[in-house]
């Protein structure tokens, strides 16, 4: 009987010890970009990828927190250690890639033109000259609209935060906003708000400025967490936790990594 009790007593133990030796993980967001990651009306955090995150720390075992920020704060957050791989929605871009590295893509999302539907508009520097756009500080919509149709005449408006965009869109401060569709059709063609605008022509094309997909940024020389989220990633991607979750809150949407 002594020697069950110790055995059962060693078994406690080591059953405490996996839970101890779970990785912790913090990752930085931007929490006001629906469907990606907003609060509820009690304060929660929700949206895709706060349920990708989730599903990624259960399948490579971390015990994950988050820790809020601007979108455009987030790479110098993770750069000064204030958490340890960014989860919002951020495009793998060559030069991103310059600060930062990134784990392998996770999902695909296009970018396009919200504006109002009677308006004669065109998601190109012709179609848009003499126009105001909004576009989120530090997205790589905020650098296309820069580099491909400002030098064209085109006001290009940055925001700290997308729905300040609608906002501005609604009352007529803007004639169109760039925006990944997924989060414009959630955030904002399907709200009431949003009656009498649409997307405009189809998703604009860059791969150098819009990326290869989007994934988890990590700091340079964490090769370590690198290799843990990508056998994460490659988890719940094979047991159909992405499609899954793309079907919920993107339907209608493509997003797999082509």
């Amino acid at each position: 009987m002594k020697k069950l009790s110790i055995l059962l007593l060693s078994l406690g133990f080591l059953s405490s010890t996996v839970v101890l030796a779970q990785t912790e993980l913090r990752f930085g967001l931007e929490a006001e970009y629906p469907p990606f990651e907003s609060k509820n009306a009690q304060g929660q955090l929700v949206g895709f990828d706060i349920d990708l995150g989730n599903a990624i720390c259960k399948a490579g075992n971390f015990k994950c927190s988050w820790v809020e920020g601007s979108f455009d704060a987030l790479i110098p957050g993770l750069e000064s250690k204030k958490f340890d791989a960014i989860n919002s929605a951020m495009n793998i871009t060559d030069k991103r890639k310059e600060a930062i590295n990134f784990t392998n893509p996770i999902y695909r999302i296009p970018t396009q033109l919200v504006g109002k539907s009677n308006a004669g508009l065109a998601p190109t520097a012709a179609g848009l000259k003499g126009k105001s756009i909004g576009v989120l500080q530090g997205s790589i919509q905020e650098v296309f609209a820069k580099a491909h149709w400002e030098p064209q005449g085109v006001t290009v408006i940055s925001y700290k935060d997308q729905n300040l965009v609608y906002n501005d869109l609604t009352v007529g401060r803007l004639d169109g906003t760039l925006v990944m569709a997924a989060a414009g059709q959630s955030g904002f063609l399907d709200k009431p708000e949003g009656k009498g605008f649409a997307f405009i022509g189809q998703p604009v094309e860059d791969s150098k400025i819009l990326g290869s997909g989007i994934g988890f940024g990590l700091r340079k020389g964490d090769t370590t967490l690198a290799t843990e989220l990508n056998n994460a990633i490659r988890k719940v991607q094979a047991d159909g936790t992405v499609d899954t979750l793309a079907k919920k809150y993107f339907p209608g949407f493509d997003v797999r990594v082509k």
